[in-house]
């Protein structure tokens, strides 16, 4: 049991050497999506066959040397490269495996522990030019990152409250506790320039400010990791690998704004993340961290899980409030802000988990080294889930102010089989759609806002020269028309009304003028909505109409999608018998039997048959196909 700064200290000391005798530390990625890949089974067989090993041993890879070094194998958090899962790295070497399978693992004890040779398949290798990149520093998904939130994250154990000590964890809660006043710690974090990172970019010590400045007997402080966003995963990724640093900037948040009893609203979706923030709360709580007198500071604070139903709008910080009172997750509306007046009509601070993930990292280093970081008025950096037609899909983090650009094709690695890049949806459902002119637009809050998106909470879907964009501005609306909580008109009705006008374009029934009616009814949306699920949720429709109105008339007016996508709306092809050269190579590429002729004969398509994928009119070498 910790029961002052001297014990927390010891504890700390001793994590700290423990951590130096691991020797070398082979971390497999227990995230969600390698666990799903088989990545437990991985761990278990390397713990397995690791026991088994002569000990200490003796390796030179890659220029390094390792001498009668012992071997720990550990789960870790995400590594973020989720496209190459399951991934298993060894440090200090830093040398990273992908794709690992059991089959694998024999080989790498003998190989790479025994021997000090390279696994050369495990290793990643670029899909541009196939070159070797041992080392996950230098590949190029992790070179342009940055890593402050997600530091721990791939390089620790997040069930073990030890490795978190010995990485320099509750050292900042030290800090707070025994040298800096509320006041101070609302200033500094004021001073460092952090914006929340769930949406709105609200400056998180103005925030923390107006909780501290409330008069009340009771106050409470809230995580909210209720990600929604479809394609979004970068909360549930710290929880899931670094819930102790959550943890731990809660407490200081709560030191700051004066909050007795907090709340780490998860949506019940994240299983995973629920259950290792339960177990960091129990050891937390066992260790003396967490509960009366915490490091005889006389600071008081309790910490449970809720769990959250999956309700999209229970993002919505008033809604999230109604969720944990026990009543329907629904908004309310502002002011009275949480702030003043929040759970059970206490003053409430809420604050997302990545936002709260750099607490601790900008009390221990300050407010100046984070202000470098970034751009002037979006300082820090910004975890993003990139996925959809992209080549490496996954978890990065970026300073403020990196381009769209160096984010698709550096460490996005491009678009998918050398197609052209066509499209980003940027912030979830509540974002914009941006293009290959905004290329070189700096990631931050404020060129983003300038051009109709946002930052959000950091979804990234990529789409390719195939992606009817009209068909995903009804994708979105489609998702927050069902999440809409019905209580405000605006949202109620209005959403109803656009899905409806989208719906009938994708079938092939648009009428003239209904792009006007999408654009005045989405404007009206946004100004008079109760929250801002309905204020955002037009901002899909508003961009595309915008960007691709072209797509828009197509559908309308000749009745045409672009991209082939909308199923009422594909015709079939046709052969020109003037200019067809009869090469085959149609017939060859039609997935349903429709081309027929002989070779170098004129080639014809069956409009009975046909499904409109438009294969044959892409290999075509004449264009003879229309």
């Amino acid at each position: 049991m910790i029961k002052n700064k001297a014990d927390l200290r010891q504890v700390v000391k001793d994590a700290e050497a423990s951590v130096q005798s691991e020797g070398l530390r082979i971390m497999i990625c227990a995230g969600t999506g390698c666990v799903s890949n088989g990545s437990l089974d991985v761990y278990a067989e390397l713990l397995d066959q690791v026991s088994k090993l002569d000990l200490p041993i003796s390796i030179e890879l890659e220029g390094e040397k390792i001498s009668d070094s012992n071997v720990t194998v550990k789960k870790s958090g995400c590594h973020g490269f989720c496209e190459k899962g399951p991934l298993v790295k060894f440090e200090p070497l830093g040398l990273l495996y992908t794709g690992v399978k059991v089959d694998d693992v024999q080989e790498i004890v003998e190989d790479t522990l025994q021997v000090g040779k390279l696994v050369n398949r495990l290793v990643y290798h670029s899909p541009t030019d196939q070159k070797e990149y041992p080392k996950e520093k230098d590949i190029p998904f992790y070179k342009t990152q940055q890593r402050i939130a997600l530091a721990n994250c791939g390089n620790i154990d997040p069930e073990d409250i030890d490795d978190y000590l010995g990485h320099g964890g509750y050292q900042s809660l030290e800090k707070v506790l025994f040298e800096m006043d509320a006041a101070q710690v609302c200033q500094e974090i004021t001073d460092s320039g952090l914006r929340g990172r769930g949406g709105a970019g609200f400056p998180t010590g103005r925030k923390w400010e107006f909780a501290r400045m409330a008069d009340a007997d009771q106050k409470y402080i809230i995580v909210n990791g209720d990600e929604g966003d479809p394609g979004a995963f970068m909360d549930r990724s710290v929880m899931e690998g670094d819930p102790h640093r959550v943890i731990e900037g809660v407490m200081i948040g709560a030191y700051a704004t004066g909050a007795s009893k907090g709340y780490i609203y998860v949506r019940a979706e994240y299983p995973l993340a629920v259950k290792r923030l339960q177990k960091a709360i129990a050891d937390a709580e066992k260790a003396g961290l967490l509960g009366e007198n915490i490091l005889g500071s006389g600071f008081d604070f309790d910490l449970q899980v809720k769990e959250g139903a999956g309700a999209f709008v229970c993002g919505e910080e008033t809604a999230l409030i109604a969720s944990i009172e026990g009543d329907r997750g629904m908004p309310r509306p502002k002011p009275p802000f949480p702030a003043q007046s929040g759970l059970w009509g206490k003053p409430t601070n809420i604050n997302n988990v990545e936002t709260l993930a750099n607490i601790p990292i900008i009390i221990e280093k300050g407010s100046e080294w984070f202000n470098m970081i970034g751009q002037p008025n979006s300082t820090g950096t910004k975890t993003f889930a990139i996925t959809g037609d992209i080549a490496n899909t996954g978890l990065i983090e970026i300073p403020m102010g990196v381009t769209l650009r160096e984010v698709i094709y550096e460490i996005g690695g491009g678009i998918k089989d050398g197609k052209e890049f066509k499209a980003v949806q940027m912030g979830g459902p509540s974002g914009g759609t941006l293009t290959s002119e905004h290329l070189d637009l700096k990631l931050d809050f404020d060129s983003l806002q300038e051009v109709g998106a946002m930052v959000g909470s950091g979804g990234m879907v990529v789409m390719d020269e195939d992606t009817c964009m009209v068909e995903v501005a009804r994708f979105f609306l489609s998702f927050t028309q069902q999440e809409s909580c019905g209580k405000c008109t605006p949202c109620r009705v209005g959403t109803r009304r656009m899905l409806d006008i989208l719906e009938r374009i994708t079938a092939g029934e648009g009428q003239p003028g209904d792009v006007e009616k999408l654009t005045h009814l989405g404007e009206q949306i946004k100004k008079t909505s109760l929250c801002a699920l309905g204020k955002t949720a037009p901002n899909p429709v508003l961009t595309t109409t915008q960007y691709f109105r072209d797509e828009y008339e197509a559908h309308i007016e000749d009745k045409k999608c672009p991209a082939r996508q909308c199923e009422d709306l594909a015709t079939s092809y046709k052969i020109d018998p003037e200019i067809c050269i009869g090469c085959g190579l149609c017939k060859k590429e039609c997935p349903v039997a429709a081309i027929t002729g002989e070779i170098k004969q004129k080639h014809e398509i069956d409009p009975e048959i046909c499904i409109a994928c438009g294969a044959c009119e892409k290999v075509c070498p004449v264009d003879a196909i229309s």
